[in-house]
C-alpha cells in the first residue's frame, strides 16, 4: 500500500517534470499538496480504501484534481499523466537536479539538446564542451557544471537534522565573532527544526555586507565555494550547503520572518495582512491602505514594521508565533483568538525514561549511565534495555530470567548513587506482528517501566499495523509506546500509522507515545504528535540514548515536540516524580 511519502515524492516529481516543460503555477501547487500529503497524521492510502475521498480533498492544497490522482495511484500504482511526463522526459531528475544550478528546467533543455539523462551523461557532455554550446548556456556554467558533479554524487537525501543544526551552530557562532555582524540566525526549515534539513539558511544583520560577505567564504571549515556577491554567498561544508543573505539592520526582523516561515504560513500571513491593509515581505510591514497600486513596488506605503521579527507579527495585531509552529497548520487563527501553545522546553524535561546499557546493545554500564542523569540534573532516569524477540539488532536482548537479573542490578546501582535521583527498572520490549509483548507475568510484576516499540513487519499495510499498535496501548502492563512507526529518516519508512486514532487509544488507556529524540528517527514527528495531543495523548520524549553522550539527544525531542504544539504537561517526563510515579504504577 502506497505511504504517504510514496505519494508525495509523486507529486513533486510532477512538479519537476511541469517545471521542466515550462508549465507555469502548476509546480508550486503539486509542490505544495506534496509537502502537506507527506506531513499528513493518517495514511491517506487508507483513507482512499475506506472511500473517504472527502478528507482527503480538506488535506490544505489537495483539491479534485490532485484528489483523484491520489486515489489513482493508490487504486493502480501509478499516475497516467505522469507516466506520460515522464516517457516525453525520460531524465534522472533527482540526481540531475543536485547538480548546484542545475534545475528542472536546465534539466528539460538538456535534454532536449544533448538528449541527457543521467549524471554520467552530463559529466561526459561537458568535459567534451557540449553543454556551452546550448542556447543560455557558456563555457562558465559547463565548468561550474563539472565542479559541482562531484559533490551532487555524494549527496541524494536531505541531511539529518541533528546533523545539520550543528553545523548551523558552528556557522553562527562564527559570524557572531565577525565585527560587521550586528545580528545572526538560521532560517529557513532548520530554525522551524524539521526532522530532514535540504542546506542551511543563515540571515545577518550589517551595513557592510561585502566584509561580512569576505570572512563567511574565507572561513576555514568552508570546503568550496559555490557563489558570493554583495550580499549573499554559498559554500559547501562537508556534505552541507550553507547559503548567506546579509540585510541592513533595520530589515533584519523582516527578512527572518520572511525566510524562516513554511511558505504555507507566509501566504497565510500575507493574506491576513492584505485584509488589515497592510502589505507584508522581506522588507517589512506597510501600511497600504490608502495606497491605489499596493503592487507598485516591494516597499509602496508607510513602513510600520520591520526592526524586529516580532513587530512583523505586532503589526497585524498577532503575538509572535514560534518558528516550530509556523507551518499553516492553525497557528495564525490561534494566535488571533490568544490560543497558542505555551510550548515546552528544555528546562521542562525532568528525565529521560528509554535508555539503553551494555546489558544489551548499549556501550556503558547501568553506573555510567546513572551518573550521566545525574551530571545532566534529572529528577529520574528510566534504564530500559532490550527484551529479546524480532528485530532487535544483533540478538542482543535480554530474556526474562536477565530482564529480572537486571532489575537487581539496577536497583543496587541506584542504592550507591551520590545524588539526588529516581530511577525506574525498566526493558524496551517488542510489539510483535500481533501486538504481543512477550513478557512473562513475573517480569511484568517485576519492573518499574514496560516500553514497548515495533522492531520488526515493519512493512504492515495500515490495519494491521494499527491494530498490532492499538492491542500493545491497551495492553496495561504497557506505559510508553516507543517509536511508534518504527521509522528510521533516509533508511526506512516504518509502519503507517493514524496519529489521531493512536492518540484516542492512549489517553483512554493511560499509555504514552513516544517523540524518540534519535536524530534518526524523531518519531513521532511534529504533525503526527500534534494530531495525538488534539485526541488527549499524554507523549513522552525520550533519547533511546546507548551511551552518556547521547542523552543530549534530548534536544531534537524538544523541538519535534514543539512542532506538535506540545505544552509541559503533555509530556510525562516534564512532570514531578510523584505524578510520573503515579502513572507508570
Amino acid at each position: 500500500m502506497a505511504t504517504n511519502a510514496e505519494l508525495a515524492a509523486r507529486f513533486e516529481e510532477f512538479a519537476d517534470l511541469l517545471e521542466a516543460d515550462d508549465v507555469e503555477y502548476k509546480p508550486r501547487a503539486y509542490r505544495r499538496a506534496a509537502e502537506n500529503i507527506r506531513a499528513h497524521p493518517v495514511p491517506i492510502a487508507s483513507q482512499v480504501e475506506a472511500g473517504e475521498e472527502d478528507a482527503i480533498e480538506n488535506i490544505e492544497g489537495v483539491g479534485d484534481a490532485i484528489g483523484s490522482k491520489i486515489v489513482e495511484y493508490v487504486e493502480t500504482g501509478t499516475i497516467e499523466e505522469l507516466e506520460e511526463l515522464r516517457a516525453d522526459l525520460p531524465v534522472d531528475m533527482a540526481a540531475l537536479t543536485r547538480v548546484e544550478g542545475v534545475g528542472p528546467k536546465t534539466v528539460g533543455s538538456l535534454y532536449r539538446e544533448l538528449e541527457i539523462t543521467t549524471l554520467d551523461e552530463l559529466e561526459a557532455a561537458a568535459e567534451a564542451g557540449e553543454i556551452q554550446t546550448v542556447k543560455g548556456f557558456g563555457p562558465k556554467t559547463e565548468q561550474n557544471i563539472l565542479e559541482n558533479l562531484e559533490f551532487a554524487r555524494t549527496i541524494g537525501q536531505r541531511q539529518l537534522l541533528g546533523e545539520a543544526r550543528p553545523l548551523a551552530d558552528d556557522v553562527l557562532a562564527f559570524l557572531e565573532g565577525v565585527d560587521a555582524v550586528d545580528r545572526c540566525e538560521v532560517a529557513g526549515s532548520i530554525r522551524r527544526w524539521k526532522d530532514t534539513i535540504g542546506d542551511v539558511d543563515v540571515l545577518v544583520a550589517s551595513e557592510a555586507g561585502e566584509d561580512v560577505i569576505d570572512a563567511f567564504v574565507g572561513w576555514d571549515s568552508v570546503d568550496s565555494e559555490i557563489e558570493s556577491g554583495p550580499s549573499k554567498a554559498s559554500i559547501n561544508v562537508g556534505e552541507m550547503r550553507v547559503d548567506l543573505r546579509v540585510v541592513v539592520p533595520e530589515e533584519y526582523g523582516s527578512a527572518l520572518q520572511y525566510f524562516t516561515g513554511s511558505k504555507g504560513h507566509n501566504v497565510r500571513l500575507r493574506n491576513y495582512a492584505i485584509e488589515r491593509g497592510l502589505k507584508l515581505n522581506e522588507y517589512g510591514a506597510f501600511d497600504v491602505s490608502e495606497i491605489d497600486d499596493p503592487d507598485a513596488g516591494q516597499r509602496v506605503g508607510e513602513r510600520v514594521a520591520g526592526d524586529t521579527e516580532a513587530s512583523m507579527y505586532d503589526a497585524l495585531g498577532l503575538p509572535w508565533i514560534p518558528p516550530e509552529l509556523r507551518e499553516d497548520r492553525g497557528e495564525i487563527d490561534a494566535a488571533a483568538a490568544g490560543e497558542l501553545p505555551d510550548l515546552l522546553t528544555r528546562e521542562d524535561v525532568r528525565g529521560d525514561l528509554h535508555t539503553h546499557t551494555e546489558w544489551s546493545d548499549g556501550n556503558n554500564t547501568i553506573e555510567e549511565m546513572l551518573e550521566a542523569a545525574l551530571d545532566a540534573g534529572y529528577d529520574y532516569f528510566g534504564v530500559a534495555d532490550h527484551a529479546e524477540g524480532p528485530g532487535v539488532v544483533g540478538g542482543m536482548g535480554l530474556a526474562d530470567d536477565e530482564i529480572l537479573e537486571q532489575v537487581d542490578a539496577i536497583r543496587a546501582a541506584a542504592s550507591t548513587l551520590e545524588g539526588d535521583l529516581t530511577v525506574f527498572a525498566g526493558i524496551e520490549a517488542n510489539i510483535d506482528a500481533d501486538g504481543d509483548i512477550g513478557l512473562g507475568d513475573d517480569v511484568i510484576d517485576a519492573l518499574d517501566l514496560i516500553v514497548a516499540s515495533p522492531h520488526s513487519a515493519l512493512d504492515q499495510d495500515p490495519t494491521a499495523a494499527e491494530a498490532r499498535l492499538l492491542r500493545a496501548i491497551e495492553n496495561p502492563a504497557v506505559d510508553v509506546i516507543g517509536h511508534p512507526s518504527g521509522r528510521l529518516l533516509n533508511d526506512r519508512e516504518g509502519l503507517a500509522l493514524d496519529a489521531g486514532t493512536l492518540g484516542e487509544a492512549a489517553a483512554e488507556h493511560d499509555t504514552a507515545l513516544e517523540v524518540n529524540a534519535n536524530p534518526r528517527r524523531l518519531d513521532l514527528w511534529g504533525s503526527a504528535v500534534k494530531a495525538a495531543l488534539e485526541e488527549g495523548a499524554p507523549i513522552a520524549i525520550n533519547t533511546d540514548a546507548h551511551r552518556p553522550t547521547s542523552l543530549e539527544y534530548i534536544r531534537w525531542g524538544v523541538h519535534t515536540a514543539r512542532r506538535g504544539w506540545a505544552e509541559p504537561d503533555d509530556a510525562i517526563n516534564c512532570w514531578d516524580p510523584e505524578r510520573l510515579a503515579r502513572f507508570l504504577h
